[in-house]
């Protein structure tokens, strides 16, 4: 659809004539049935739930390749799954570059009717960030698949609910812009959200992040930020003035609104982790003593400086399980160690893993592991550690890098522990965040260190409260180490949620249990092996 989020016009995927997607709104034990008819004319899609563990229903992942065929134009799909935890999610494309042409939506699984949260707040408000490029999603595709590589560069725009400003700012008189002071009526598609709020109340903010490759920062004037969950799980709660999310992540903060009622008070996103090239997202927080029409007296938030990691592993280390959450297993039954490095592959930039840069088959995994359909993928494992002897500050001495589609197999039950370790860039001097986010489990946060990991550094792990998360990110020249129960049947993509860095390559998949996975729609599997395989309609 032709739609304006920024203030510019631009082609974005909608759901139902809305960009975003409309918020869908659920309570614990629902059974969701989403039908997903596919009305882009020339392209497949999918829609992955992110941080729903789809227990029992791993073909509803919503993983092209994976967990199910790319739906084709004109046809529908039914998603149908149990939302088994409350908490902030969302919801977005996973097939090519989708999420970063709008294909998102917020996706929000309360408690059930009579119970309440052990917080007490008296108003919510949801907020899902996105970054907004002015190129198109295949046009960023087909730049990261040239030879030489094109990269996509900064996006133009931070939105917030799907709203930004491009040409104009809404702080422009507090700024060392060039741009003019935004004239906004309040109907515009650009038009910010304010925030309404009441004097000395508690409100409860829902933030997700779905960016294609923007790390963000958000503040709130004057305002002190409460961290009460993340990724969908409780944490010890906890007061900041501002807060760190990269993509992939979601929070909920509670602030209290006991600031002078006669003034109005900035939100405000910045760009982190990357050195920035877009302006910060804004909007209001107003206070309903007073128009919504009258601007903050002071500039917004400073957002901290890009390359200030300290500022980010200190909020990042101050996330602790909430006392009661289930513990890690204290012992592994296996340990996979993933180096995370930039390379070549035929003149082609990519991403790899273990100097393997993924590239997905045409047979869905779920159907070809279920159906011993060998030849459909590599069976080789791929491999579950690097040379010892890597030198993770320097850029790699072979730049050369493989492309396969491996899986690791586990067994169902199995504790896997999984070290991300982070590395320098192809060439010169850098390393990058990397947000990764596993499908199908939750994982314990056990620890972040620097360096390169070794013997003796799971003296440091946290085994007491460490916290359940969906995504974690890898800081640079760091490691961060992940333990998780394999107690889900399916396969599953563990991969950095940086959009461009997932279609060049870096991700991982992981199966286990699939023989116990029953009743898959034989739409799920329609392409391919399979889709040869099996004509008549229903499951199997």
């Amino acid at each position: 659809m032709i739609y304006k989020p920024d203030g510019s016009e631009h082609v974005v995927m909608g759901i139902n004539g809305q960009f975003p997607g409309p918020t869908i709104r659920a309570e614990v034990g629902d059974t969701l049935d989403i039908a997903l008819t596919n009305k882009l004319h020339t392209e497949g899609t999918v829609i992955h739930w992110h941080g729903i563990r789809q227990l029992g229903t791993p073909w509803a992942d919503g993983t092209a390749a994976i967990s199910q065929c790319a739906i084709n134009p004109g046809e529908t799909f039914h998603y149908r799954f149990i939302v088994d935890k409350p908490g902030t999610y969302f919801y977005h494309g996973h097939y090519g570059m989708q999420r970063a042409a709008g294909l998102y939506g917020s996706l929000i699984v309360d408690l059930p009717k009579g119970q309440s949260e052990s917080f007490h707040y008296d108003g919510e408000f949801n907020l899902l960030l996105s970054d907004f490029y002015h190129t198109s999603s295949h046009e960023q595709e087909v730049g990261l698949s040239s030879k030489p590589m094109r990269w996509i560069g900064e996006p133009q725009t931070i939105l917030i609910n799907g709203r930004g400003q491009f040409n104009c700012s809404l702080a422009a008189k507090f700024s060392n812009t060039t741009l003019p002071q935004c004239q906004l009526k309040g109907g515009e598609e650009w038009a910010p959200q304010i925030l309404h709020v009441e004097p000395n109340k508690t409100y409860r903010i829902r933030i997700a992040s779905t960016t294609s490759l923007a790390s963000l920062n958000l503040a709130i004037s004057n305002h002190k930020l409460i961290v009460v969950e993340a990724d969908g799980n409780y944490v010890q709660p906890f007061a900041v003035d501002d807060i760190d999310i990269y993509s992939g992540e979601s929070y909920s903060v509670l602030i209290k609104t006991d600031q002078d009622p006669k003034k109005n008070y900035w939100l405000s996103i910045g760009v982190r982790g990357r050195k920035p090239n877009t302006p910060q997202g804004l909007t209001i927080l107003n206070y309903k003593t007073i128009s919504a029409s009258i601007f903050p007296s002071s500039p917004p938030p400073i957002t901290p400086l890009w390359n200030d990691f300290e500022h980010s592993k200190t909020f990042t280390k101050k996330i602790i399980a909430k006392m009661g959450t289930p513990q890690p297993p204290k012992n592994f039954n296996r340990r996979i160690l993933l180096l995370n490095t930039q390379n070549s592959f035929n003149g082609f930039t990519k991403w790899s893993i273990n100097n393997v840069s993924l590239t997905l088959p045409t047979t869905p995994y779920l159907g070809s592991i279920k159906f011993k359909l060998n030849n459909s993928f590599d069976t080789n494992p791929p491999p579950e550690k690097f040379p010892s002897d890597y030198d993770i500050f320097k850029p790699p001495v072979n730049p050369n890098t493989n492309i396969g589609n491996g899986v690791y197999m586990f067994q169902l039950g199995e504790v896997i522990d999984v070290i991300l370790q982070n590395a320098n860039q192809l060439s010169g001097v850098g390393s990058e965040i990397h947000p990764w986010h596993l499908h199908g489990h939750d994982f314990w946060v056990l620890g972040y260190g620097e360096g390169k990991f070794k013997q003796g550094d799971e003296k440091k792990f946290n085994l007491t409260h460490a916290p359940l998360r969906n995504t974690a990110v890898i800081f640079p020249y760091g490691w961060t180490a992940l333990r998780f129960r394999a107690d889900n049947p399916g396969v599953w993509a563990f991969h950095c949620h940086i959009e461009p860095h997932l279609h060049m390559g870096m991700g991982v998949v992981f199966a286990e249990g699939v023989h116990k996975v029953k009743n898959i729609p034989t739409q799920a599997l329609s392409c391919g092996i399979t889709g040869k395989m099996f004509f008549k309609p229903g499951h199997y």
